[in-house]
């Protein structure tokens, strides 16, 4: 929490308990960190990364009710969630299908329209995002590979995960300065970077917050939460 402006807290169905929920909020408010809702796919047992068959009905359905739970345990202690970010296989499925995206949008407007949505750049959660009247904001990843269309490398293969601290640290400094970053073909994608993911199952995830802080930092770059 010293190291970030904003934080994802799990809703239940892909990780975390009413418990953790209620300290993790705590915690936040106590240091001055935003925070944001993070649902998923209702799989405890495959921590919301396998890809699941759900209609938009239901997607809008379970994103309201884990955005809900948050926002009331939120407003429980004085606080206001700031905005809404979907978890692993829910996220990047909707990154590309417009009527899971639409339908994220949906229940994310329907609760509260000023949270803002995070999404990949260029995606289709963005597009639904502003077509449903929602701020959203580009999301850029220091610590995933990226396929050169833009989309996250699969956790299935080898070296879509990055653990070398000071590679995420240089990666993360490039994504916000130079608007690019390099993709696993070595080809080169231009993104927008609103707000940077550091994934906190990733091992090692505290000090790679640590040090990309203190990059961007030296780097001349404020951070700052995006309300």
């Amino acid at each position: 929490m010293d190291s970030i402006s904003s934080a994802n807290i799990a809703c239940g169905f892909h990780a975390g308990d009413p418990g953790t929920m209620r300290a993790t909020l705590a915690l936040a408010r106590d240091k001055g960190v935003a925070v944001g809702a993070h649902p998923g796919f209702p799989d405890l047992v495959g921590f919301g990364r396998r890809e699941m068959k759900a209609s938009p009905a239901e997607v809008e359905d379970f994103v309201l009710y884990q955005v809900c739970a948050l926002a009331g345990m939120a407003a429980a202690q004085g606080m206001r969630l700031q905005h809404v970010k979907p978890h692993g296989a829910l996220y990047n499925m909707a990154c590309k299908d417009r009527a899971l995206a639409d339908a994220i949008a949906k229940a994310v407007a329907s609760l509260d329209r000023a949270l803002i949505l995070f999404g990949l750049p260029n995606s289709e959660l963005l597009r639904a995002g502003q077509a449903a009247g929602l701020s959203v904001a580009a999301e850029v990843f220091a610590d995933r590979a990226y396929d050169p269309d833009g989309s996250l490398t699969s956790r299935s293969k080898p070296g879509s995960v990055i653990h070398d601290t000071r590679q995420v640290v240089e990666r993360a400094i490039v994504m916000v300065r130079d608007k690019r970053v390099v993709a696993s073909d070595g080809s080169t994608i231009a993104l927008q970077a609103d707000t940077i993911c550091l994934h906190g199952d990733t091992p090692g995830a505290a000090e790679h917050a640590r040090a990309v802080r203190r990059g961007l930092e030296s780097a001349g770059i404020q951070i700052r939460s995006l309300a």
